[in-house]
């Protein structure tokens, strides 16, 4: 056949097609400027690692999440920084440990302080470059005006201002709160007597955001209130789980998921757009049935084990991450605000943060390492209870709660009784052979025990431990607010 007209266009159209299948990485070595990429994070609260399909979910179908991960890359080793509401937040917005910020545990509607306006979230990293920011969800870093999210770098906030649970029908405390908000911006639209469409209208919202901004680049923090009790979930997922409620509370945000992949590809973004999906902490296993699983893990919300902090992560962006990987590397949330200011360029916070970046990681390059040398786990008011080094993970003692072991799953969303519990000694786990944190190893490895303990004598003179009396140098107090007279 003869060459042709005909043949060199299509020839063309091939060399141009490869020649638009470079990633990110290849374009920014190349000097070439790439497009801004959106980034859209999906925090849920509660959801323990066993709740999605691919983290080993029993009797939950979750196809929009093992889809993600297909798609993307899967962290089986992923962290929070703090197993509890506000502490955990305040970490994944800023790239800090909650307790340099001294945010602590879950403010309330009685809370006089939040996380201050002096300090750079994601959002503020990214307005600058140009970037839409919108949340939709749950804040929890203060409710008072001075610390709405509007204050905090964001355009819009279509949410709640704490936790669901924080309303008059709460079920061991109705008295303790007052009607639940549901702002618009810095303006209460309504107060809730049901939660039940609360996932649709965050997904509604979400979507929408998406398709105003298509033309810009965005940031949107999907910040979902479910699973986390009391437990509510729309009539289109009621009953349909294996798992009781649930497990229809978790098929329904996995819907969400959905949604937000399609409004993407209906508006031609999935490949400028990194798609983060991850938990606040770990399940609230006092509540039976109501809560989630951890897995393999140990204890659950409120504690430093495992089970607590260890949560489902899934990271997709089609063509500049690759597909269907497992990162079996340790990350944490702090990390993710200086991995998005190196993705898109944007300088880092002028005060010290504690993140680093994890874009190798994510790419899952070829010997890539995580870039920290330790993560420090602090929990209740400012105690530093573990620290974590490559594989090793080393507790100090302190108080825990824990389940009976003879308790109970109460199944009608009353929570049963935890009992405190005291680990009187230093205990050495060998994360990688032993997940589940059953074997105290203290005694073989005197070489890394003195090792950990020197780091950790680092972020307390840094940070602070309350549980041997150190303020630390480098802590930041947050905003409380002080009422005009």
């Amino acid at each position: 056949m003869p060459f042709n007209s005909v043949h060199y266009l299509f020839i063309l159209a091939i060399i141009a097609s490869v020649a638009g299948c470079s990633t990110y990485s290849e374009k920014k070595e190349a000097g070439e400027k790439p497009n801004q990429p959106n980034i859209v994070i999906i925090f849920t609260d509660d959801q323990g690692y066993g709740d999605v399909g691919v983290f080993g979910a029993e009797n939950i179908s979750t196809p929009n999440l093992d889809k993600m991960a297909a798609d993307g890359v899967q962290f089986t080793n992923f962290h929070v920084a703090n197993a509890v509401c506000s502490a955990s937040r305040a970490s994944l917005l800023t790239g800090c440990y909650s307790n340099r910020l001294g945010i602590f545990g879950a403010l309330s509607d009685k809370s006089k302080h939040g996380l201050s306006p002096d300090e750079t979230t994601i959002a503020e990293v990214l307005k600058p470059k140009g970037y839409a920011t919108g949340i939709v969800g749950k804040w929890h870093l203060g409710h008072l005006e001075p610390f709405l999210p509007t204050q905090q770098g964001f355009d819009e906030f279509f949410g709640l201002p704490y936790s669901n649970d924080m309303w008059p029908y709460h079920p061991e405390n109705p008295d303790a709160y007052p009607p639940l908000p549901l702002y618009q911006n810095e303006t209460i639209i309504d107060t809730l007597t049901d939660q039940s469409l609360l996932t649709t209208w965050y997904t509604e919202k979400a979507v929408d955001f998406i398709d105003r901004n298509h033309e810009k680049p965005f940031f949107l923090y999907l910040a979902h209130s479910m699973p986390h009790v009391p437990l509510f979930v729309s009539d289109k997922f009621k009953g349909k789980s294996k798992a009781g409620l649930y497990g229809d509370v978790i098929m329904e945000i996995d819907w969400s998921v959905g949604q937000v992949m399609q409004a993407l590809r209906k508006n031609g973004l999935e490949e400028n757009t990194l798609v983060i999906f991850t938990s606040d902490n770990g399940p609230w296993l006092s509540y039976g049935t109501h809560s989630g699983s951890t897995g393999i893990f140990k204890e659950g919300k409120g504690t430093s084990w495992e089970g607590g902090i260890r949560v489902p992560a899934i990271m997709q962006w089609k063509g500049n991450v690759p597909k269907g990987k497992i990162q079996d590397k340790m990350a944490m949330t702090i990390d993710l605000l200086p991995t998005i200011a190196h993705i898109t360029n944007a300088p880092l916070p002028q005060k010290l943060i504690d993140g680093k970046n994890i874009w190798p990681l994510i790419q899952m390059e070829k010997d890539a390492k995580s870039p920290q040398e330790a993560y420090f786990i602090y929990y209740n008011k400012n105690e530093l209870q573990a620290v974590i080094s490559g594989k090793w993970k080393l507790y100090f003692p302190h108080r825990y709660r824990t389940l009976p072991e003879n308790f109970v799953k109460p199944s009608n969303g009353i929570p049963g009784k935890y009992e405190m519990t005291d680990l009187k000694e230093m205990e050495l786990y060998d994360l990688e052979k032993d997940p589940s944190e059953t074997k105290n190893v203290i005694e073989e490895y005197p070489e890394v025990l003195n090792k950990m303990r020197a780091m950790a004598d680092n972020a307390r003179n840094d940070m602070g431990d309350a549980l041997q009396g150190i303020e630390g140098k480098n802590v930041r107090l947050p905003m409380k607010f002080v009422p005009a007279e």
